[in-house]
């Protein structure tokens, strides 16, 4: 079973259990948003064994991983996007602005990938991080809605309770991060991004409050959870979503190679967007608005599985593949003499960071539709 293989119809509405809290059903969830979690030591796994068993450079050992991530996964979820956003002329017609504001995000990208990729990639990160975060929100706001809105109606999804997850998703992949960032050992690749950040956060005091803030937040959410397990409200898959999500970011910042630790939660992040974006077409589909509005994506999505769609976000990969090898031509030009690795990471990271930022960009407003799945669920 495979993200491009998997059916997608919407089922019929046949909730009334209150125990029914899943955005889909039992397995549909556990296996695109919770197992799928397995995945997530796989790119350094494979990392290891091309430098310790093969013998492989450790950068062309790194690049070949964070290439293939890229094209069999992490792309398609990418461009997945735009099936939502540019091909969707009512999504265009609702947000001209957001569309045509898009174009500067690949203007700074490009300057900053000759000027100084170093700063360009500290931002890539901290972006990434957010918007990984921001999707586990938005998971989470997706278990809230269905909670308080379909299965037991005005339930105990309060302010303090969504403060308290927020609280626990947003610092999680912080302390790790603040302490590697304090002894100036925080790098992508081949760039050391202590040399962009500022010496204020270069500090251990960062990291003493980043850890506090985390500890605080951890011990409010077990409590929280406890409680309302003692009282039988307890949300269950929100609640081992959020742990799940927890206790696989936080120590990912400790990897010596995190360029290639962070492809594992960005595979896991992937299956989860790829399975909800299509699902939501879907949705879409079977109401009758996708033929108007999306009419491309909608001869793409015709069956009851998702190939189709999985298909159709992969051959938008061919945009990302031409800006590549434009740049990759270009840089020996611009600069002679350019080191290999910083050749192929300006290439690489031009590409990809143009339309990821964009993906980031677009998801802001995408991740505010809580309703997204309403379509399946009775009123």
């Amino acid at each position: 079973m495979s993200v491009s293989s998997a059916s997608f119809s919407a089922p019929a509405p046949a909730m009334s259990s209150a125990s029914d809290f899943w955005l889909r059903n039992r397995r549909w969830d556990l296996f695109y948003i919770v197992v799928s979690v397995l995945v997530v030591p796989l790119p350094y796994i494979f990392y290891l064994i091309g430098v310790n068993q093969l013998g492989v450079n450790p950068d062309v050992s790194r690049n070949v991983v964070n290439g293939f991530v890229a094209i069999a996964v992490g792309g398609p979820h990418m461009m997945s996007t735009f099936l939502r956003t540019g091909l969707d002329n009512d999504f265009k017609k609702r947000y001209p602005m957001l569309i045509r504001s898009s174009i500067i995000i690949p203007i700074v990208v490009v300057s900053l990938a000759f000027l100084n990729l170093t700063l360009l990639l500290t931002i890539f990160f901290f972006w990434a991080m957010l918007h990984v975060l921001h999707q586990v929100i938005y998971v989470v706001e997706l278990y809230n809605h269905k909670e308080h809105t379909f299965v037991r109606k005005g339930s105990s999804v309060t302010l303090w309770s969504r403060l308290i997850d927020y609280a626990v998703i947003l610092t999680c992949l912080f302390p790790i991060a603040a302490y590697k960032i304090s002894q100036g050992s925080f790098q992508i690749g081949t760039n050391d991004l202590t040399k962009v950040i500022p010496n204020l956060f270069q500090n251990e005091l960062v990291f003493f409050a980043a850890a506090g803030v985390f500890v605080v937040a951890a011990i409010a959410f077990i409590v929280k959870s406890v409680g309302e397990y003692r009282n039988g409200t307890i949300n269950w898959p929100k609640t081992i979503f959020i742990s799940l999500s927890v206790v696989i970011f936080l120590p990912l910042p400790a990897f010596d190679n995190l360029d290639t630790a962070f492809q594992g939660a960005n595979m896991w992040h992937s299956f989860q967007y790829l399975a909800l974006t299509f699902y939501i077409i879907k949705i879409r589909q079977q109401l009758g608005k996708l033929d108007k509005d999306a009419p491309v994506v909608a001869r793409f999505s015709k069956g009851r599985d998702a190939r189709g769609l999985f298909g159709l976000s992969t051959l938008l990969l061919g945009g990302p593949i031409a800006v590549f090898l434009i740049v990759y031509a270009l840089a020996g030009i611009i600069i002679p003499g350019i080191d290999t690795n910083r050749h192929f990471d300006t290439a690489y990271y031009t590409a990809i960071l143009s339309f990821l930022w964009i993906h980031y960009y677009h998801d802001h407003f995408l991740f505010t539709n809580f309703e997204a799945l309403d379509g399946i669920t009775p009123g």
